[in-house]
């Protein structure tokens, strides 16, 4: 009696290896965002290299089917991002695993993340809590007919390396943990704009290649209207390109003025945090920074 083969074969389990994401080539972690339809280039993938720590896991071939990253922020503090497990894996526990090895890396500090919808239940299981929906504001830039507000209080003009000093301080007011290290970077990378009144920062944006264009951020004021400002030029920058910004705001003057710009809430994610909440970061006061953009979905 001849057998024939079956039409299909269910194999149970298969074993995996961690390696540093520091030695894995470009060209594979890129394959890994998109096989999770993520929009980071291999470029994206380095800065982040450059940035952070990290780690993937690999198969019995050497194919890359997850990857997690942390980016430490002093000795108490750390964000977490570039968590991705491959569709093979998604209902195989891998994802939890994964974190289960960052928090062996980030052990003691508080931590804080940007959960996509299909996360966020591991990330509660893990303790995670929830905090503020981020909006992911995207489409083709367009400068708006409508003029510029006439009562901006000082001067919009391009940031240098003179600068780095006070967006550092900025930055630390708005998101509540000094990142001296990655806007370091980041400006190394950005194009920006600056609102000073006197000689003294008061508001900054950047803005970078990411993804299909450029995404801006940190954007990083004290109202609505000095967001808007410094702003307003990369949109005119990068008017009729692809431009992305991910904000918790969703209501008020800066919501608004990026809709009218072409960029449209196209998504959203939820900030989570372990130990510390965010209220916890808070500085208070009527005048105080605020973070109106984040650096990326992945760095907060």
């Amino acid at each position: 009696m001849e057998l024939k083969p079956s039409e299909s074969l269910k194999i149970d389990a298969f074993s995996m290896r961690v390696s540093s994401i520091d030695d894995v080539e470009l060209d594979r972690l890129h394959a890994l965002s998109l096989s999770v339809n993520w929009p980071h280039r291999a470029e994206d993938w380095q800065f982040l290299r450059d940035v952070g720590e990290g780690f993937v896991v690999l198969d019995e071939i050497g194919r890359v089917l997850g990857s997690a990253m942390w980016f430490r922020h002093g000795a108490e503090f750390a964000t977490v991002g570039m968590v991705i497990t491959s569709p093979r894996l998604q209902a195989l526990g891998a994802a939890q695993w994964l974190m289960k090895r960052v928090f062996d890396k980030v052990a003691g500090r508080d931590l804080r993340l940007n959960a996509t919808r299909a996360a966020r239940r591991l990330y509660l299981s893990l303790d995670f809590q929830s905090e503020k929906t981020v909006y992911q504001c995207q489409g083709i830039a367009r400068m708006q007919t409508m003029a510029g507000p006439a009562d901006i209080r000082g001067d919009v003009r391009t940031l240098d390396a003179k600068d780095i000093p006070a967006a550092i301080a900025l930055d630390a007011a708005g998101f509540g943990v000094r990142r001296a290290a990655l806007i370091e970077r980041l400006f190394a990378h950005s194009a920006g704009y600056g609102l000073f009144k006197g000689d003294r920062l008061n508001a900054f944006a950047l803005c970078r290649p990411f993804g299909r264009g450029h995404v801006v951020g940190p954007v990083v004021a004290e109202s609505d209207a000095d967001a808007v400002a410094i702003v307003r030029p990369h949109v005119a920058d990068h008017s009729g390109s692809f431009l992305r910004i991910d904000t918790h705001m969703v209501n008020g003057e800066f919501a608004a003025f990026l809709s009218h710009s072409g960029m449209p809430v196209f998504d959203t994610v939820l900030t989570m945090s372990m130990g510390k909440r965010l209220s916890d970061f808070a500085v208070g006061g009527a005048t105080t920074p605020m973070t109106f953009a984040l650096a990326s979905q992945t760095l907060g």
